[in-house]
């Protein structure tokens, strides 16, 4: 399992990458590897304000759908595109190709406050 130490991360499996005030999120590579084959990636917030917590999306595998939840709040200002076409790259390329959604963050330090590689390694070692 890929778990990079300069992303961030929730308990419900999405990573979060600052620039700035901008944050870029997707799901973990451990959070597609349970999901399977992903066939569909549904962003309904392009252009809203999402509080964290709430839902931003879905990502449709072949057997379920996983809700997206917001790791931040802000306003989604951008949706990967290429995932309409191709949504299997987030599967072969969850922190590059296969991110979901940027996200203008309303206060940056929310971004801080997330779980780190370390401590999500060991949220996820508890699963197994």
């Amino acid at each position: 399992m890929n778990v990079p130490n300069n992303l961030k991360y929730t308990k419900d499996h999405e990573w979060v990458k600052l620039e700035g005030d901008v944050a870029t999120i997707g799901i973990t590579d451990y959070a597609q590897e349970q999901l399977g084959d992903i066939v569909y990636v549904d962003i309904e917030s392009l252009d809203d304000e999402v509080d964290a917590d709430e839902t931003f999306g879905s990502v449709e595998a072949v057997k379920t759908v996983a809700d997206l939840f917001m790791p931040v709040s802000g306003t989604v200002t951008e949706e990967n595109e290429a995932l309409g076409d191709n949504p299997e790259l987030v599967n072969s390329d969850p922190y590059g190709e296969g991110w979901m959604v940027k996200v203008k963050v309303n206060d940056v330090a929310d971004v801080a406050a997330l779980m780190s590689a370390e401590d999500y390694e060991k949220l996820v070692s508890t699963k197994s």
